[in-house]
């Protein structure tokens, strides 16, 4: 198994990056909020988790081995695979996850498009006992980047989670107040889906 991948990211795509090993390029699936942490050109080391299908070998990448080992662990949960797996540390930080089986909140996993009340309580039943307590600060959310233009970034990621163009805008509109002076995509990105949530 592939275990991270290190080089020049060669391209950017609103699901994924291609980055350069050894004069081949490994396309990952990332979340929008590791792909805001990427600049095309520059290098980049990312922990991977590789799916193995009959039909497709997927590499998906994280922008920490804290993601990494949540994304595998929920897909131990009956009814997680890869894509929910993905949407679920794409809208929850690890430790946010940790807390909501901790505390059997079923409407925070519910907020996860592809997550309902039943695939909530199941998670949380089947995972509490081997989540763990949350780990404190995530390394990697305070390192993001601070003039990325992160409407666009936003907007980009809840239309590749599937939502429509028109409702990504006004979930956008409805975030832009948090951003501040120093936005950080993937917190921007998790208050949006929030949003869409309630609506």
């Amino acid at each position: 198994m592939i275990a991270y991948v290190r080089g020049q990211v060669a391209a950017l795509t609103l699901s994924s990056a291609v980055v350069e090993v050894g004069g081949v390029g490994l396309e990952v699936m990332c979340t929008p909020g590791t792909l805001a942490t990427l600049r095309t050109g520059a290098n980049a080391t990312l922990p991977t988790s590789m799916v193995v299908r009959e039909d497709s070998l997927t590499l998906f990448g994280f922008v920490d081995d804290d993601e990494k080992a949540i994304f595998e662990l929920v897909q131990t949960a009956s009814g997680v695979g890869p894509k929910v797996a993905q949407a679920i540390t794409a809208v929850l930080a690890p430790d946010d996850l940790r807390r909501a089986i901790a505390s059997d909140d079923v409407k925070t996993l519910t907020k996860v498009p592809g997550i309902g009340q039943k695939g909530a309580q199941r998670i949380i039943l089947e995972l509490k006992d081997r989540i763990g307590a949350p780990t404190g600060a995530r390394p990697g959310a305070a390192a993001q980047p601070t003039a990325a233009p992160w409407r666009d970034q936003v907007h980009q990621g809840l239309m590749g989670l599937g939502w429509s163009a028109k409702d990504a805008e006004k979930a956008v509109d409805a975030v832009a107040p948090e951003a501040g002076d120093a936005p950080d995509v993937g917190a921007l990105l998790r208050a949006a889906l929030r949003s869409l949530s309630k609506a």
